[in-house]
């Protein structure tokens, strides 16, 4: 929904909260709940989606007049498309999807073109006078090469000139439609990109050094313009779950990243769990709580926090909940969309606050009108916290517009 404080926003849900990776599966879930969801928060004015395609989808989706069957009924619904997650390449939901969530990642053809596709969906279905986003992944899994140094530069170097690919589809579409595309990088806990720190030395150490020339080859730039291009199509997705699991300073990545001339894409709100450890002998019931969060769909990674600020990394829940009893930490935070309308449970909390302060530093990243709620996590959340999907999503709007005010 187009949003007018504290400054002209949109504000969507990424509804990859839906199972389905066919188009036929997206469609019925679009057709039963933004109807009803548009209704409930934005009955008189258009109201945004958030779109998540798999690969599959948008095979079905540009197949015949699909698509074009799709936007007239996106105009009849007076719903609008404005950001898409193409951070998930294939299954999703109801089956191991773990660090197979990163493949194929950004140094395979297929993920580009994947996104290419992507590319041109987004082109028609957004709204002329409103520029358009496309999450993705921090370019690959960090564990799967940081044993071997070389394997790792490679795949930064053929992430980067893919990406580049993607800038030149995008500048073309730019040219000939005028309509503003931009792919937003999605830094996370043991991605090949996870903070900001990482995202500036990407672009200063492999983004600008080699798209640079690629685009003075592959389009006849100047130097200036291609570095203008890089930075206008490739942006950031600032995730709150994600930046707060790295115990990131809001107001400081912000302003490191404007800093650095990296533009803000999207900010997807959404929560992670943060527990304020006892006494390693006092930590029993915190074993027992966190168990059921320890579940087999997805990686959560946890970062946990030491007395003196330094910080160590598990892979995941499962492999750190034997060590809670002896780890020193005073903290811990794990990579768990939880919903973004809580802030305290029983036993732990919520980095809710991380939302909170991003509400309030917008006017640090002035380019970004997205914002795009995210717990994807519904489906295997523990019994207590699951509530009816409709009366969750609609809460979760409700909390973000009270604290925009």
């Amino acid at each position: 929904m187009r949003l007018s404080t504290p400054s002209p926003l949109h504000l969507t849900y990424c509804t990859n909260i839906h199972p389905g990776e066919s188009w036929g599966a997206t469609d019925r879930n679009l057709k039963t709940y933004l109807p009803i969801l548009k209704q409930r928060l934005s009955p008189d004015q258009p109201f945004g989606v958030g779109l998540r395609l798999a690969d599959a989808a948008t095979h079905e989706l540009l197949a015949g007049n699909t698509l074009s069957q799709f936007q007239a009924w996106l105009q009849e619904q007076d719903l609008y498309v404005f950001t898409v997650n193409g951070f998930p390449f294939g299954g999703f939901h109801h089956q191991i999807v773990k660090d197979r969530v990163y493949a194929p990642d950004w140094s395979l053809q297929e993920r580009l073109t994947y996104t290419q596709r992507l590319i041109h969906i987004l082109a028609t279905l957004l709204p002329e006078g409103m520029d358009g986003g496309i999450s993705t992944l921090p370019l690959s899994y960090k564990p799967w090469w940081r044993e071997d140094t070389a394997a790792m530069e490679l795949v930064f170097q053929r992430s980067t000139l893919n990406l580049v690919e993607a800038v030149m589809t995008m500048a073309q579409v730019h040219q000939s439609t005028g309509k503003l595309i931009h792919l937003d990088l999605e830094p996370e806990p043991d991605g090949l990109i996870e903070n900001a720190q990482e995202t500036i030395a990407f672009f200063q150490n492999w983004l600008l050094p080699i798209g640079i020339p690629a685009l003075i080859k592959g389009l006849g730039v100047h130097a200036d313009t291609a570095e203008m291009l890089l930075k206008r199509h490739i942006r950031l997705c600032y995730d709150t779950c994600h930046f707060a699991v790295e115990y990131e300073e809001p107001k400081s990545a912000l302003t490191a990243l404007r800093e650095a001339g990296i533009a803000i894409g999207k900010f997807q709100l959404s929560a992670a769990l943060k527990i304020n450890l006892p006494e390693p002998s006092q930590r029993q019931s915190l074993v027992e709580a966190l168990t059921p969060f320890a579940e087999s769909t997805y990686l959560h990674q946890v970062i946990s926090r030491y007395a003196d600020g330094t910080l160590q990394h598990y892979p995941d829940l499962t492999e750190a909940l034997p060590a809670l009893s002896t780890d020193e930490a005073i903290e811990w935070r794990t990579h768990f969309h939880v919903p973004i309308f809580v802030d305290e449970y029983s036993t732990f909390a919520s980095t809710q606050d991380h939302i909170s302060h991003i509400l309030e530093y917008l006017s640090l990243a002035p380019e970004c009108t997205h914002l795009e709620i995210e717990t994807y996590t519904w489906d295997v959340l523990p019994p207590d916290m699951k509530l009816d999907i409709l009366e969750s999503i609609e809460r979760e709007y409700v909390w973000v517009l009270k604290t925009l005010i």
